[in-house]
């Protein structure tokens, strides 16, 4: 305890490192205070009271809980960073397959700019998209008791206001990112989370009427949660070997390296891409309101509880975790990088049977980090068959625990660099944080 609350108070000393810190947490400050403006043409308490009363278990709860409870308030931020994320996989999917898109990002940072441009223009459209199922969703459900002026005016003000507020948190992101500390989008995703826990555990008190059952709920969540914390921290620091031969070994005049391989190269990306596809087709499905089919449709997509939502995320999830693994790591740039600076993997000949050697390992040791987070993502619909309430059973794995633990150690771990470039102790004076022999 006493290491921890020198490292924080090391914080404090380095001017750089503290005013990061403090613009992060304004910026912070600014997205949570958006979430309680509510759209024009929205009565405040009559809404409150009608959500007072509806079943947060489902996908419009999740969406809920990551902005903060801004979608269930009908705040200005209601929408959040998510079609900005789900730009940006069409975008990252387009450099896949189109021509184009992969000269983009053969082109440096001509390119990237360019990328990024597009991605822009992409949020803008799937917003404006997202606030008409929105809106569409306030006229035609119970909420539709809240709207107080025209239909026709109050869907043209919303496509207009939300679009704006998304692309508003977009440049809060990418400011954070640029000047605070941590990924802005990242923390922008955390930070609605972390204000839904006090609300979550509140009602899963009330609700539970036993303080015995509440304190054992507590005791699975915090095991859960270091579960979790301790088997990223493993998958990013496990070593690539194998009992014949030591994988991603290169040699520099008879030094030996290991390559950046690991386990779960994808982080939690992978995972907020799997949750954002599974917004798109309750999205879709929300402008038929008086379609029965559309609505059994949506319905399969917003019951998070069901077997068969659990068995799609999984699988979604495996499939990013591989695809963003291979969009991230580059065997045939890394083999040539190796080649021109003399190393080697032993017993493999450079260039093209390296990049393969590489591409083959590391498709392999991204199975368990891909099976771990789909596993984990889906822990939530077997925390709420156990009696678990809707909002409490997110934190018991699931996108939310994921993000959590993933966004908390990547900032700590940026906190931990600017510490450790200045000659402090960082938050850990031994261990795998900090990286050194």
């Amino acid at each position: 305890m006493a290491g921890l609350t020198e490292s924080v108070r090391n914080i404090w000393k380095i001017e750089e490192l503290r005013r990061r810190i403090l613009y992060t947490l304004g910026l912070l400050l600014v997205y949570r205070l958006g979430a309680f403006v509510t759209l024009p043409g929205v009565d405040a308490s009559r809404l409150a009271q009608i959500n007072a009363t509806s079943d947060p278990n489902n996908l419009l709860g999740l969406l809920d809980m990551f902005v903060g409870g801004a979608f269930s308030a009908a705040g200005i931020f209601a929408l959040g960073i998510m079609p900005y994320i789900t730009a940006s996989i069409i975008i990252q999917l387009m450099g896949a397959v189109v021509p184009y898109f992969q000269k983009l990002q053969r082109e440096g940072e001509d390119g990237r700019r360019k990328i990024t441009q597009l991605t822009r223009y992409g949020t803008i459209g799937i917003t404006a998209m997202q606030a008409v199922a929105f809106s569409i969703n306030l006229r035609f459900g119970a909420t539709g008791q809240a709207i107080v002026i025209d239909e026709t005016f109050f869907t043209i003000s919303t496509v207009i206001v939300l679009t704006a507020g998304t692309m508003f948190v977009m440049w809060l992101g990418e400011r954070i990112t640029e000047n605070g500390i941590g990924n802005g989008i990242s923390l922008i995703i955390m930070i609605g989370i972390v204000a839904f826990l006090p609300t979550s555990l509140l009602n899963e008190f009330e609700l539970s009427g036993n303080m015995f059952i509440f304190l054992m709920e507590l005791g699975v969540f915090a095991a859960v949660t270091a579960g979790v914390v301790l088997v990223t921290q493993g998958m990013r620091k496990i070593p690539v070997q194998y009992a014949k031969r030591v994988v991603g070994r290169k040699v520099f005049g008879g030094s030996t390296q290991y390559l950046p391989l690991r386990v779960n190269a994808a982080g939690v990306m992978p995972i907020i891409f799997a949750q954002s596809i599974m917004f798109v087709p309750a999205t879709f499905a929300s402008f038929f309101p008086e379609s029965q089919f559309m609505q059994q449709f949506g319905i399969f997509f917003t019951d998070i509880s069901s077997w068969g939502y659990s068995a799609v995320f999984f699988t979604i999830c495996v499939f990013f975790t591989y695809f963003y693994t291979a969009i991230s790591v580059n065997p045939r740039e890394m083999a040539d990088t190796m080649k021109r600076q003399g190393g080697f993997i032993p017993g493999i000949r450079p260039g093209k049977h390296t990049s393969e050697f590489i591409d083959n390992i590391l498709t392999r040791i991204t199975l368990p980090g891909s099976i771990f987070l789909g596993a984990v993502a889906i822990l939530p619909a077997f925390a709420m068959r156990m009696g678990v309430t809707a909002g409490f059973a997110m934190f018991f794995g699931g996108t939310s625990l994921l993000i959590l633990v993933g966004v908390t150690l990547d900032t700590l771990k940026q906190v931990e660099s600017h510490l450790l470039m200045r000659h402090y102790d960082g938050f850990m004076k031994s261990g795998r944080m900090r990286g050194r022999r």
